[in-house]
């Protein structure tokens, strides 16, 4: 089971990924969206979508209510795009991991003699 929902995690990834490059053209959501993880529930009727975006924390808050105010489209698209028996309802969370390897990087480039 742990691998069909790996398989359904990817392909709503995949699809999510798709549909805000082509589908959604709401300018307050900026050039770069990057879609880093979705985790679906055992049911297969909730995922939490984990997405990231270079920006200001005021930029970042306005994203998320961007795609949450967006979810009931992109879900519906799932719909269409994906046969599943349930189409799970969509939860934007903010996904920090890349912000956070960027820190690093620069305490490692701070204490690493040239």
């Amino acid at each position: 089971m742990a691998h069909r929902i790996e398989r359904v995690n990817s392909l709503i990834r995949q699809e999510l990924s798709n549909l805000l490059q082509s589908q959604v053209k709401d300018p307050r959501l900026g050039s770069f969206i990057a879609i880093t993880g979705v985790s679906t529930s055992s049911d297969l009727k909730h995922a939490r979508i984990f997405v990231s975006h270079m920006g200001i924390q005021a930029e970042k808050q306005e994203t998320l209510d961007v795609l949450a105010t967006a979810s009931g489209f992109l879900r519906r698209e799932l719909g269409k795009n994906l046969k599943l028996r349930y189409t799970p309802e969509l939860n934007f969370q903010w996904d920090d991991s890349i912000e956070h390897g960027d820190y690093l990087l620069q305490l490692i480039d701070r204490f690493t003699p040239d």
